[in-house]
């Protein structure tokens, strides 16, 4: 498909414009070369449906959940107040992201801030757009293939969002074969609660590698995520493993964008 340009929500409100949502690329989205991938694949499915949306650039900062989840609650704050401050003079009603962390933090905690909105994940966001035939998909080259998909923390267990991610994989007509440890029992991949940003503590096994370890048993062609911090850390245990080159880790976003029907 040809390139299209993301508009900022200044250019659109320049023009007296208003999105239909915003997109919170979040700080993995940005500057993570790998997580900019799903950043893209997602913009696309958005292009792709019609969706008019808009991103806030430069004048989009991190959320500050890593600040928060380390203990730091004064850094967390200003932060928070500083990006309140940029929606509501926006006047943004519904933010999509494709990062659990900021998703949560944005929908959870920037309310008894000032900041209040409709927040969705981007795996809920593209079920929609599935569900309402504003975009089709067929399995491609994922048809028939095996698939297991590992819940991010932020997304299952503190928001209880485990069906939409799902329901994408089954419509991407490919066999879901579930982890040992799933839904509201998932073990975390490690990066959550700002270890993401440190070296691990001293102990028997690095919780990304068990996890892995779990999601290698299934012999899985794709270990499918939800989450940039997931997607790094799946990744790792993978290259571990030695296994890159019989198992996929990939967003959800990036398996519709590939699969969506142009």
């Amino acid at each position: 498909m040809s390139e299209f340009k993301v508009r900022t929500m200044a250019e659109m409100t320049a023009v007296g414009e208003v999105p239909e949502v915003l997109f919170w690329v979040g700080c993995a989205g940005s500057f993570d070369d790998r997580a900019k991938k799903i950043t893209k694949a997602f913009a696309k499915i958005l292009h792709l449906s019609g969706v008019k949306f808009a991103v806030l650039g430069t004048e989009e900062g991190c959320t500050g959940d890593p600040a928060k989840r380390s203990g730091n609650e004064f850094l967390f704050q200003m932060q928070a107040m500083m990006n309140i401050q940029v929606l509501n003079g926006y006047e943004v009603k519904k933010i999509v992201t494709t990062c659990p962390h900021c998703f949560n933090t944005l929908k959870n905690e920037y309310p008894e801030l000032g900041g209040n909105y409709e927040v969705v994940h981007h795996t809920q966001f593209i079920n929609s757009l599935l569900n309402d035939g504003k975009l089709s998909v067929s399995g491609g080259s994922f048809k028939g293939k095996k698939i297991t998909f590992h819940d991010p923390c932020y997304l299952g267990r503190a928001n209880g969002v485990y069906e939409a991610p799902r329901e994408i994989i089954q419509k991407l007509d490919i066999q879901l074969t579930e982890l040992r440890r799933c839904k509201s029992n998932a073990l975390c991949c490690g990066a959550g609660g700002a270890q993401m940003f440190k070296e691990a503590e001293k102990g028997n096994k690095e919780i990304n590698i068990e996890r892995t370890e779990e999601a290698l048993e299934i012999k899985p062609d794709v270990i499918a995520a939800g989450c940039p911090f997931c997607n790094t850390m799946m990744t790792d245990g993978v290259k571990n493993f030695e296994k890159e080159g019989e198992v996929q880790v990939l967003d959800i976003a990036e398996m519709v964008a590939q699969a969506a029907d142009l």
